[in-house]
């Protein structure tokens, strides 16, 4: 045997001088995966620029203490505030109807809600129900409303009674649209929630969830809608701005957020001394209103409850009638009660 040989034979029998097949293959599969994960994400930013494009600013911009809220106002007369739901936006009451509708006798204020719409979330506060009313707090006493009617649809529910319970003297009266009050077994809560996880649910929501959004937008709208046909004038929502990565990890923090809140809050309606009015579809296939809407009303002894038989959960959309009807019954609740006093 020649030394060239035996150097070549001890080389080949040295640990790591062989490649690994399977290695190799995991390697590859891995920069493959990086590669469309990256290449995902840079699709999606270029959706939500171009979202965020087509659908200027409707309204105005207020700076609290470093977090820049957009808001819309319209009408004169008593102050009423819209309050959306989780993943939602201004746009929702805007294609409803129910901002125009509501100004020809309030003066009404709609805000995009931390993370949606043009609102920033940022990221070194938890956005409870508890901090959102606090800073809307601020952001009614920069616009000079001391006292006001709050009306809150589903996760902006939770917000309207925070703001309630926390500053009472600001309340002057509730309507509560489709709301969640009582903990409950939820696991679509929970898969709903992966996106605002750490990390992962970084990557999550700036790759691959904004598609498997898009893909699910036909069926979650039947969820939300039904037993109606999604009405037309919804289609003024600006869809890609709910799919926008940004806005799909705040949608996803408060589903995270969901149940911890109403078990917090679970105990202290009874604190409520304001005319409240519940609302919600007999049919919702979100929420189970008997547990809800219905048990809240038993807590809440001044409330009243209106079961509206066949609608679901989007009623500010296909009940829009109704839901301003409860506005006016706080409104006559609230004067009564001023009058009494």
């Amino acid at each position: 045997m020649t030394a060239a040989r035996s150097i070549t034979r001890l080389r080949q029998s040295l640990p790591g001088q062989h490649p690994n097949p399977k290695a190799t293959s995991f390697a590859g599969a891995a920069a493959v995966t990086v590669g469309a994960l990256a290449a995902l994400a840079l699709v999606n930013r270029y959706f939500a620029k171009k979202a965020v494009h087509d659908n200027p600013p409707a309204g105005r911009f207020l700076d609290l203490n470093g977090v820049r809220i957009h808001y819309v106002e319209r009408g004169s007369g008593e102050p009423l505030v819209l309050l959306h739901g989780n993943g939602s936006m201004i746009q929702d009451f805007e294609s409803s109807g129910l901002i125009d509708l509501a100004a020809k006798s309030y003066r009404v204020i709609v805000f995009d809600r931390p993370g949606f719409g043009h609102s920033d979330r940022p990221r070194n506060v938890v956005w409870t129900p508890d901090s959102q009313a606090e800073l809307f707090k601020e952001a009614l006493a920069r616009l000079r409303i001391s006292n006001a009617i709050i009306l809150g649809h589903s996760w902006g529910a939770s917000i309207a009674v925070a703001l309630a319970l926390k500053y009472p003297g600001l309340v002057r009266g509730l309507v509560l649209a489709s709301g969640y009050y009582y903990p409950t077994l939820r696991p679509d809560v929970v898969a709903l929630a992966v996106p605002a996880l750490p990390v992962f649910g970084d990557i999550l929501s700036h790759t691959l969830s904004p598609l498997l959004s898009r893909a699910a937008w036909p069926l979650m709208l039947v969820k939300i809608f039904g037993p109606h046909a999604v009405p037309k004038k919804f289609g003024a929502f600006p869809k890609e701005m709910a799919l926008r990565p940004s806005q799909i990890r705040a949608s996803a923090a408060e589903s995270a957020m969901m149940i911890p809140d109403a078990f917090k809050f679970r105990r202290q309606y009874t604190d409520l001394k304001m005319p409240v009015v519940i609302i919600a579809g007999d049919q919702d296939g979100l929420i189970d209103i008997d547990t809800q809407s219905a048990r809240l009303h038993s807590d809440i002894s001044q409330s009243r409850f209106h079961r509206l038989p066949g609608h679901g959960h989007m009623i500010q959309q296909t009940a829009t009638d109704q839901v301003m009807s409860a506005i006016s019954e706080v409104t006559a609740g609230s004067a009564k009660l001023s009058a009494a006093e």
